[in-house]
């Protein structure tokens, strides 16, 4: 794909076909939306993907703990805190538990397919959101956001998972790949001020 044609609109629509496609937030999907309450719930086969974000709380705390003035504290402390308290009662949908950029595959500037499905589960949709933090940024994040139909605590639990892995991946990151490490910092830092920027829920 001519990297010319890429812009934040386009990345934005292509994932957002992913997630949709998924979850069950177009009108084609409404038939794997109704298949979802026969499937698997979240557990360990799949991380928890689709479960509360409750199953990764001592770990979260934990890692802020570990990492110390690497990353601001207590504005993690409160993301993480706010997407706690973002409960999700919805009914459960299809959830991919792994939108990141290597499992979308593109062709012709459309989206051709969405690949490994090892996460996958029906539950909260809020985990198939994180990569708006993890890939997406500025104009690519609103346009992402506003075509997804999903309430601000949906979006703060979606930052929860995004807070969550790079958290943990960054406690190892600082010893062994300082690259990633810049890269898992960055991530914190966007999820942290669009928290303040959205206020408390």
């Amino acid at each position: 794909m001519d990297k010319a044609a890429i812009t934040a609109d386009l990345v934005s629509r292509l994932i957002c076909r992913a997630v949709s496609a998924v979850g069950g937030t177009t009108r084609q999907a409404r038939g794997a939306r109704r298949l979802a309450r026969g499937g698997p719930p979240p557990g360990d086969h799949n991380f928890f993907r689709g479960g509360p974000l409750t199953v990764y709380d001592g770990q979260t705390r934990a890692a802020i703990a570990a990492l110390g003035s690497e990353v601001d504290a207590g504005c993690a402390t409160r993301a993480w805190e706010a997407a706690l308290r973002a409960t999700w009662r919805g009914t459960p949908v299809w959830v991919h538990g792994d939108i990141a950029s290597g499992n979308l595959l593109v062709r012709g500037g459309r989206l051709h397919a969405v690949i490994d499905f090892g996460c996958s589960g029906a539950g909260d949709p809020a985990c198939d959101t994180a990569i708006a933090w993890t890939f997406l940024s500025g104009e690519a994040r609103r346009v992402f956001r506003s075509l997804l139909p999903f309430d601000e605590a949906t979006w703060a639990r979606g930052r929860g998972w995004a807070l969550w892995k790079a958290l943990i991946v960054l406690v190892d990151a600082l010893d062994n790949d300082p690259q990633d490490a810049i890269l898992t910092k960055r991530v914190i830092d966007e999820v942290l001020a669009e928290h303040e920027a959205c206020g408390a829920l």
